[in-house]
C-alpha cells in the first residue's frame, strides 16, 4: 500500500502528518481532554506533573509538551479561542470607525502604544505556558527525545522502574529508602511515612497495546495484564485527587475492570474517541479523583506488601488484587453493591469531525508527506533488511532507513 492510499483510507493519519505530530493518536489525547478536561484548563497549577506510559513515539508525549509547556490549545478550545479573537478584531474595527477626530498627535502616538500593549496580551492570551512543569515518558523502545521532557527506557511491568520514575520527577529530592532505619519505617504513620514522595504526579497516561495475535481473548487478557501494570506505577505516585487514562480492549468480562478501578477512583468512564476506529474494540478508561489505599502508604510501594513496591496488586486484575485493593478503599461499598457495575460511555469529539473508518478522496494535486518520526527501532526492522538484502519484494522496502 502506497503512501497515498494509505492517506485515502485514514484521515487522521494524514492529518497527523500535516499538523507534525509522530502519530495519529495525538487526536485521541485531544479530544480524552475536550471531553474531560484531563489538563485543568481553568486551574492550569493543578497540572503541571504528568506521566506518559508506554509513550514512544512519543505523540501524547507531544501533545503533552506544546500544551503544558508551550501553552498551545488544540481542537474545539483552540476554535473558541480563535473566535473570541475574530469578535475582538471586529469590536475594535468597528470602535475605530467611530473615531471622528484623530487629529492629537500625541492621542495617536498614545493609540499606537495601546494597540502594541493589546497585541502583546493577545499573544500571551493565545500562549499560556505553565510553570514548573515535569513531564517523564517511559517506553520499553527507544524514542526520540523531546524538548522539555525527560525520556525513560524501562519496563513499566519490572519493579525497578518505580525509583527510576521517581528519580527522574525529583533528581534533587528522591532519596532511597533502602537506607533508612526499620525503627523509622515502623513508628510512622502513613501520613508522615519519611519516605514518601514530597511531589506526587497530578495524571498518569497510558497509551499502550501489545502486538495483537488475532486471539481477541489472548490479546485482551494481555491488554489487562499491561493495565494492571500501569494502575499499579499510578497508585505509587498519584497524588489524592489525580486522574489516570489508559487505553483498554472492551470484551467480555470488561465490566470487572471498571469495578475495580472504581475502588480507588471517585469516577470512572469509558472514552472512545471520534479519532478511534468504530472497529476496533480499543477505548480508553478515563478515572478521576485517586483515593489512596491507606496500606499503599509509601509512594515506592514497599509499604503495600511487596518486597520491590508490586505488592499492593497482588494478582492481575481478574485474580485477587480486587480484594487486595477493595479492602484498603472501599471494603464497606463491595460488600452491599454487587462486583459489577458499568461506568458512563461518552463518545469524545465532534461528531462532524474525520470519520475514522471513512476513505476520503483527497485534493487535486496533494503531495503525500512523509512521516513526521519514524519508528527508531520497530521490531519488524530486522525482516525488512532481510528482505532489502534480496532485492526488496514487492519493491516496497528498498531504501528504507530507520532514525
Amino acid at each position: 500500500m502506497g503512501k497515498s492510499s494509505k492517506d485515502k483510507r485514514d484521515a487522521y493519519y494524514r492529518l497527523a502528518k500535516e499538523q507534525n505530530w509522530r502519530a495519529r493518536s495525538a487526536f485521541k489525547l485531544i479530544q480524552i481532554d475536550e471531553q474531560f478536561d484531563l489538563f485543568a484548563h481553568s486551574d492550569p497549577d493543578s497540572v503541571t506533573r504528568v506521566v506518559d506510559l508506554c509513550a514512544a513515539p512519543g505523540s501524547w508525549s507531544q501533545v503533552l509538551s506544546r500544551v503544558l509547556i508551550k501553552g498551545e490549545s488544540f481542537g474545539r478550545r483552540a476554535w473558541e479561542e480563535k473566535r473570541r479573537r475574530e469578535r475582538r478584531e471586529e469590536q475594535k474595527l468597528g470602535a475605530v470607525k467611530e473615531e471622528t477626530e484623530t487629529t492629537d498627535q500625541q492621542r495617536g502616538r498614545r493609540g499606537d502604544q495601546e494597540a502594541e500593549e493589546e497585541e502583546g496580551e493577545e499573544e500571551k492570551e493565545t500562549l499560556k505556558p505553565r510553570k514548573n512543569v515535569k513531564i517523564v515518558a517511559i517506553d520499553l523502545q527507544p524514542m526520540t527525545p523531546l524538548e522539555g521532557i525527560t525520556t525513560l527506557k524501562a519496563d513499566i511491568t519490572h519493579p525497578s522502574t518505580i525509583p527510576l520514575l521517581l528519580k527522574a520527577l525529583d533528581p534533587d529530592d528522591y532519596t532511597d529508602d533502602d537506607s533508612s532505619s526499620p525503627t523509622n519505617t515502623t513508628t510512622e504513620t502513613p501520613q508522615h511515612h519519611p519516605h514518601r514522595h514530597p511531589h506526587p504526579v497530578d495524571l498518569v497516561l497510558s497509551d499502550g497495546a501489545p502486538d495483537v495475535t488475532g486471539l481477541h481473548d489472548l490479546d485482551i487478557y494481555i491488554q489487562s495484564q499491561l493495565l494492571y501494570a500501569a494502575l499499579n506505577l499510578a497508585i505509587g505516585v498519584l497524588r489524592p485527587g489525580g486522574k489516570f487514562v489508559a487505553k483498554i480492549f472492551r470484551g467480555r468480562d470488561v465490566d470487572l475492570i471498571y469495578a475495580q478501578l472504581k475502588t480507588v477512583f471517585e469516577k470512572v468512564s469509558v472514552a472512545k474517541p471520534r479519532s478511534s476506529r468504530a472497529s476496533s474494540l480499543e477505548a480508553f478508561v478515563v478515572c478521576e479523583g485517586f483515593i489512596p489505599p491507606v496500606a499503599h502508604s509509601d509512594a515506592t510501594g514497599r509499604a503495600g506488601g511487596g518486597e520491590h513496591g508490586m505488592g499492593l496488586l497482588e494478582s492481575p486484575l481478574f485474580g485477587g488484587g480486587a480484594a487486595a485493593i477493595s479492602a484498603d478503599a472501599s471494603a464497606t461499598a463491595t460488600e452491599k453493591e454487587s462486583t459489577r457495575w458499568i461506568p458512563p460511555f461518552i463518545a469524545c469529539g465532534d461528531l462532524s469531525a474525520w470519520d475514522a473508518d471513512a476513505s476520503y478522496e483527497l485534493p487535486p494535486g496533494y503531495v503525500s508527506l512523509d512521516p513526521v518520526q519514524p519508528p527508531t527501532a520497530p521490531p519488524y526492522k530486522r525482516a525488512l533488511e532481510l528482505r532489502r538484502e534480496k532485492g526488496g519484494a514487492y519493491g516496497k522496502t528498498k531504501g528504507v532507513e530507520f532514525g
